[in-house]
């Protein structure tokens, strides 16, 4: 049996409006969540700005300038017996004179050349004393009175002398006392380039008069002490006297190291007591004292 067709309308008409009816649902229920979405994502930005600081802005430190390269300095060569005359104490010189002769720089290159291979002291033994003559001179448009340095050379193959004369126009007579009595006595001098080579090796054999006499100690000595010091002298034994008939007083040169130079008088010296004299003044090794006799 046919159904009737108004039936069949009805229910599809029931069916289209039910789906209608279901839609407004649908996108009330999508434009309802769209706030809480919207609020939700408003709500997290503070949080996370929370959580991070604001980063501040940092300049690029400046490079410093890079430091200029030091130039290198040099300096003169010194010459190979530049300090030989700086050695050499200057005898009979007052010891508040003595740094100011070194207060310019004096130039010794003809002691030096003469010294050295090719000059007429090559090869020899040399000693070598100081000593200063004061002059009036013009000094950078001012006069002054400078003290200049006097180097004297004697070519001799032992010590010229091991006595030190003190004289002067305040005292009567000239004293002769042994160089050690003034604390003074020959030293080696050894070239700069050969300042780490033995000293008998050296084909020229420089000694140069010392004095060991510290400055610092001289305000602890006697007035008298210290002047002794200013009227110093070199005092020259000749090797050679002249001979004379009449004279008694010969000259000894024993062979030791330094060799003893002396003077023995025939007539009033007594062997005997000249060598205890010697041996007591420590020139003369106690081993030595017989030989030393047979030797006068």
């Amino acid at each position: 049996m046919a159904r009737p067709r108004g039936r069949k309308r009805t229910a599809a008409a029931a069916a289209a409006a039910a789906e209608d009816s279901s839609k407004p649902e649908a996108a009330a229920a999508v434009d309802s969540s769209q706030p809480e979405a919207a609020a939700a994502g408003d709500s997290s930005q503070p949080e996370a700005a929370a959580k991070e600081p604001a980063k501040r802005g940092r300049g690029k430190r400046a490079q410093a300038s890079p430091k200029p390269k030091p130039e290198t300095e040099y300096f003169p060569e010194k010459r190979n017996l530049e300090d030989l005359w700086l050695s050499a104490f200057p005898i009979g010189t007052e010891w508040e004179n003595i740094d100011k002769i070194k207060e310019l720089n004096w130039n010794f290159e003809n002691l030096e050349k003469a010294l050295e291979e090719g000059g007429e002291l090559y090869g020899k033994t040399v000693y070598l004393f100081g000593s200063t003559e004061p002059q009036l001179l013009d000094v950078n448009g001012e006069s002054k009175i400078i003290l200049i340095p006097i180097i004297v050379a004697v070519d001799c193959p032992f010590p010229p002398s091991d006595k030190i004369g003190i004289n002067s126009v305040q005292r009567e007579n000239e004293e002769i006392v042994p160089m050690k009595a003034m604390k003074m006595a020959w030293v080696p001098y050894v070239p700069l380039e050969d300042r780490l080579s033995r000293i008998d090796s050296l084909k020229t054999k420089i000694f140069t008069l010392g004095c060991t006499q510290r400055r610092s100690a001289l305000r602890h000595l006697r007035t008298e002490r210290v002047k002794l010091f200013d009227y110093c002298m070199p005092y020259y034994m000749p090797l050679n006297p002249p001979e004379d008939e009449d004279d008694t007083v010969v000259n000894i040169i024993y062979p030791l190291e330094p060799p003893i130079v002396c003077d023995f008088d025939w007539e009033m010296d007594d062997y005997e007591d000249f060598a205890d004299e010697k041996v007591k003044d420590e020139v003369l090794p106690e081993d030595e004292k017989e030989k030393f006799k047979v030797h006068i």
